[in-house]
């Protein structure tokens, strides 16, 4: 393969879930500047439709799609309105998620809220690549990567929902490779802690302190690191990598212990 092609996405189309802010904006954006027509689905229309036209400044296409990730007919419609408007999909970000990480104890939360974790960051994602993997085959070529989190591997209180449903995340990658292959190719990528507004309305300088003492890089994550890699998965540089997750944490783990 030559150099110039490892990279390219230009003719492929991308769907990316959670892509009007933070981690799923930069990766549509990065998405786009490597080719990639975009279809961002976020719950937030408006700001979906703002970095819509942020993207369309790149060259490339794009359209905002209404979508709540625990609706399955939200998860339907931005599927077919990205066949209608774009005419196909080769890359899936299932970036959308959530949950109680960090408030979830036991004895003080229901069984639905823990309920809502897997929903949000299992079932919804499971269902998008169930309805994306056919057109993906169809064109023959795929990418669909997930966001997990640290929280899937590190062993903390309050988390166990959260982080339960992230590690479920690890190992239905790992599965599906087997069902999707050998034309789509499923991956995911597990931030540490990054700089985005959900992080930034809590860290103060001590609790940045802290969790850059067992961080061999000294300094938080960019929503641009995790994008780098998701970009990685959804080329073909990666064109014999699945099942994989990788973690992009500066080396070490953003805990506050």
């Amino acid at each position: 393969m030559k150099t110039s092609e490892l990279f390219n996405l230009k003719g492929k189309t991308a769907i990316v879930t959670g892509g009007a802010n933070g981690i799923g904006k930069a990766t549509a954006i990065i998405l786009a500047q490597h080719g990639a027509n975009i279809a961002i689905g976020d719950f937030n229309l408006e700001n979906a439709q703002k970095t819509a036209k942020e993207i369309e400044a790149l060259g490339v296409k794009a359209i905002a799609v209404s979508c709540n990730v625990l609706k399955d007919e939200d998860l339907v419609n931005l599927v077919d309105t990205t066949i209608k408007e774009l005419g196909s999909i080769h890359i899936l970000i299932n970036n959308a998620g959530g949950g109680g990480g960090g408030r979830e104890n036991p004895f003080k939360i229901s069984i639905d809220a823990i309920r809502r974790d897997y929903e949000l960051n299992v079932f919804s994602g499971w269902r998008l690549c169930q309805l994306v993997v056919p057109h993906m085959k169809k064109v023959g070529y795929g990418s669909i990567v997930f966001t997990t989190s640290m929280s899937s591997i590190n062993r903390s209180p309050n988390m166990s929902g959260y982080g339960g449903s992230k590690a479920a995340v690890n190992h239905t990658v790992a599965n599906l490779a087997h069902d999707f292959g050998p034309e789509v190719r499923i991956n995911a990528v597990g931030p540490g802690a990054t700089r985005t507004a959900a992080l930034e309305s809590v860290l103060t300088p001590e609790i940045e302190k802290a969790m850059l003492t067992h961080t061999p890089i000294k300094r938080l994550g960019k929503v641009e690191d995790i994008a780098g890699a998701m970009l990685y998965f959804a080329s073909p540089i990666s064109e014999w990598v699945s099942g994989q997750t990788l973690f992009v944490n500066g080396g070490g783990e953003q805990t506050l212990e």
